[in-house]
């Protein structure tokens, strides 16, 4: 049973580290796309009609979504969450079959 939890827990980790590395590229992505649309409405109209704004505002939010996630910020479904609802809907099933037998 060790070498499996061992495994287990070096899989969940390898996961993490991989959303949070797409978690920073979208970060570096996200600020790459603010400065070339900032730079298009500059030169397009001078900033006298900031629409870039709306871009930022929508990368912003989802960012913040990607974050939650990859940081578990909302933990009550998180993936500890997931195992556990699992587990219980598992067990349901188990005594539902039991009282029909």
């Amino acid at each position: 049973m060790e070498p499996n939890n061992t495994e287990d827990k070096y899989i969940r980790a390898k996961e993490r580290v991989k959303d949070e590395k797409e978690f920073y590229n979208k970060i570096i992505s996200s600020a790459f796309t603010i400065a070339v649309v900032a730079a298009i409405n500059y030169y397009v109209n001078e900033f006298n009609n900031p629409w870039f704004l709306w871009v930022v505002l929508g990368l912003s939010i989802s960012l913040i979504f990607k974050a939650i996630k990859v940081f578990n910020f909302f933990p009550f479904m998180g993936r500890d969450w997931e195992r556990k609802k699992i587990n219980e809907l598992m067990k349901e099933e188990e005594e539902t079959n039991k009282k029909w037998k």
